[in-house]
């Protein structure tokens, strides 16, 4: 097999993998307005995905992170991104299948460490870009909480004199608008991921690191990108979008509209930074922030500990499956 075949199915691998972001994510951007009657189902998906799609074209800060500061750039080679990504997609698909909102993000990080650690070895990884991931992957949801905690608080402080009614109305329309600043932040950051992937490929391809200190995202990897984020969200993972919607915390509006407003602005304030963050770990943690402040209780913990587990196998199980395809890539004679 070529190198310019290896680079096209990389590429195709890095949009299946995004179409399965997307699709794999919807619950991100509308469990929480599906689940307390703001949107149907269908109308909700397809608000996501365009605003999945416009958020894509928000800026490239997170794909130079993934493409340039987790892996030397003497090791990457087609054969290595094509091991993670197909090593994320699967991860990605298991979780899918048995309802689990685990991390699109910590599944191509896991794929990227597992691949290049088999074909290079520990030295492989540039700690610091690793840590640097990590870091966000930890506090992000615990931003998200927090954020939700506290802004659930002074919401229910500053309408506690207006009947209960009113309160649903008016957070309804809200609801809206916070949903929409989910899927726009969601498509900001997640797409970026396989951008960044793409491009570690084409500079791998041409012998080069960067152009001028830089790291280059051509447009047409932005657009195609976007596209299949959006087209994935579009399909819609209904499997998930049941469990955050209904199996953490019963919802009512104002809930929803806080979770959604938090994990939102923690999610955009990481992709500024160029950080790659979980948008699945910041809405599940925003939602069990939210909904604490009614009472302990109220939370499902048991579904929680079911998600907290995929939180902490994804990005080892990925690594190992994208090991065991690029093992499987030698015994074919790829």
């Amino acid at each position: 097999m070529t190198t310019f075949t290896l680079l096209v199915l990389v590429v195709v691998a890095a949009l299946v993998f995004d179409f399965i972001n997307g699709f794999h994510d919807t619950a991100n951007a509308i469990a929480t307005v599906v689940s307390t009657g703001v949107l149907k189902a269908r109308t909700a998906v397809l608000f996501a995905a365009v605003l999945n799609l416009v958020g894509a074209f928000m800026g490239t800060a997170v794909a130079s992170t993934i493409g340039k500061d987790l892996l030397d750039p003497n090791v990457v080679s087609q054969h290595l991104v094509f091991a993670a990504l197909i090593g994320a997609i699967v991860w990605n698909l298991l979780t899918w299948w048995f309802g689990i909102p685990s991390s699109s993000s910590h599944a191509l990080v896991g794929g990227l460490v597992g691949a290049a650690v088999t074909v290079a070895g520990p030295g492989s990884i540039q700690a610091a870009g690793v840590e640097k991931v990590l870091a966000a992957l930890v506090l992000s949801p615990i931003g998200g909480f927090g954020a939700a905690f506290v802004s659930m608080i002074g919401v229910t402080w500053a309408v506690r004199r207006i009947p209960p009614t009113r309160i649903n109305v008016v957070f309804r329309r809200l609801q809206l608008l916070s949903s929409g600043f989910m899927a726009l932040s969601h498509g900001t950051n997640d797409a970026q991921k396989s951008m960044g992937v793409i491009t570690m490929a084409l500079l791998s391809y041409h012998g080069t690191e960067t152009v001028g200190g830089k790291f280059p995202v051509p447009t047409w990897v932005v657009v195609s990108c976007a596209v299949a984020m959006g087209l994935g969200t579009a399909m819609g993972g209904w499997r998930i979008i049941h469990t955050m919607g209904s199996k953490i915390f019963k919802l009512r509006p104002i809930h929803g509209c806080v979770a959604e407003t938090a994990a939102a602005s923690v999610i955009q304030f990481a992709s500024v930074l160029g950080v790659p963050t979980s948008t699945t770990h910041c809405i599940t943690s925003a939602i069990m922030g939210a909904g604490a402040t009614t009472r302990l209780s109220a939370v499902s913990w048991g579904v929680t500990r079911r998600i907290l587990w995929a939180w902490v196998l994804t990005i080892p199980a990925s690594a190992l499956c994208s090991a065991g395809v690029h093992e499987l890539m030698l015994l074919a004679g790829i």
